[in-house]
């Protein structure tokens, strides 16, 4: 497993001056871990598999869970209308809008980030508002955090309570004993430094929707754990594995990918391109046209499903194929280019699969 592991990734970590990286990966239950180089460049600290790493847009897929979760309580319905919840957007465009587009990227045309001048709640409700989309919801994609920002207001908002608070009990339903928000203080010694494309020690800061979109930070121990719960290896109370498998219904073809709540996926076996392509700067920076799968296809064994998650200074990848109860988690304390996690982490599941 390390020869493995090191021919995919050490050559990447060479071409992008990636400080540390952490690498889990899970074979039919079993749990590999492989760690690389230094989690502070200041302290030399080595990274191990409890180092904490941000996980960027990966936040996403416990967001989704959320607003599954909410769903099987019957305190929201993905089909439902966005206003329905929020009554403050009620007459605006949000009548159009459906809960499941905001978890599919099919809202309309949100941008990338939420706009400068917006600061505080206020602002923000405002915003959404006044947001008007660019094409008829559910036509095509564009990647978003405000989206699945606004998807998480509503779950937590459904369930009476913060979305730290449904989060953070979320995560300990799912097993996950050190993963989180706000890092308590007993544990900033295991939070490693990020690196900026410049080389400059960063983490991310607070900033509205980001607890929402991008904004949790955990380890390799737990992310593979999450992986597998995902994949039905993993054991975890019904309802929350029911919440979890919900998030792997296929609802939009677009471009290579097969667009699920958040989670992406694509028939395995697949070509590596195709994964590629699906992870590329067009499918995060540009609109794609998106094709309504009628029905949604439900949660299939013979996909392979992957996300990315970027901040400031980290860069993570989870990939992993139900059927062959494989998986694999990349957590590094620099951003580099997804292209490179999908082919590393590609080259480690297809010899493993093999």
């Amino acid at each position: 497993m390390r020869q493995v592991v090191d021919e995919a990734v050490t050559p990447v970590m060479a071409e992008y001056g990636i400080p540390g990286l952490a690498v889990a990966v899970t074979v039919d239950g079993k749990r590999h871990f492989v760690e690389y180089g230094v989690a502070s460049k200041e302290s030399r600290a080595p990274v191990t598999r409890n180092t904490l790493f941000e996980l960027g847009s990966i936040s996403k897929t416990f967001t989704a869970t959320l607003a599954t979760l909410a769903a099987i309580d019957g305190k929201l319905s993905l089909n439902g209308k966005v206003s329905a919840y929020m009554p403050e957007l009620k007459g605006r465009a949000m009548d159009d809008v459906r809960v499941l587009d905001l978890g599919t990227h099919t809202a309309g045309g949100f941008p990338l980030q939420l706009p400068d001048h917006v600061k505080n709640q206020k602002q923000l409700i405002a915003y959404f508002r006044e947001w008007k989309p660019e094409i008829p919801p559910g036509t095509s994609r564009r990647y978003a955090n405000p989206s699945i920002g606004l998807l998480g207001m509503i779950a937590a908002k459904a369930m009476g309570e913060s979305f730290e608070t449904v989060a953070t009990r979320l995560f300990g339903d799912l097993g996950l004993k050190r993963t989180y928000i706000t890092i308590p203080a007993s544990e900033m010694t295991s939070y490693a430094w990020g690196y900026n494309r410049a080389g400059k020690p960063t983490r991310v800061t607070p900033a509205l929707l980001a607890t929402e979109a991008y904004g949790v930070k955990s380890n390799a121990v737990d992310m593979i754990r999450f992986v597998e719960v995902n994949m039905g290896v993993g054991i975890a109370p019904e309802k929350v594995a029911r919440a979890v498998k919900a998030t792997h219904t296929g609802y939009y073809r677009s471009g290579e990918l097969i667009q699920d709540l958040i989670w992406e996926q694509y028939p395995y076996p697949v070509a590596l391109e195709k994964v590629v392509a699906g992870n590329g700067v067009d499918m995060i920076m540009k609109p794609t046209a998106a094709t309504a799968i009628d029905p949604p296809m439900a949660p299939r064994e013979d996909v392979i499903l992957n996300k990315t998650g970027s901040t400031s200074g980290f860069g993570a990848y989870v990939a992993y194929i139900p059927e062959k109860r494989l998986g694999i988690v990349m957590l590094a304390n620099k951003p580099y280019p997804n292209e490179a996690r999908v082919r590393a982490a590609y080259q480690v599941l297809t010899r493993l699969a093999d």
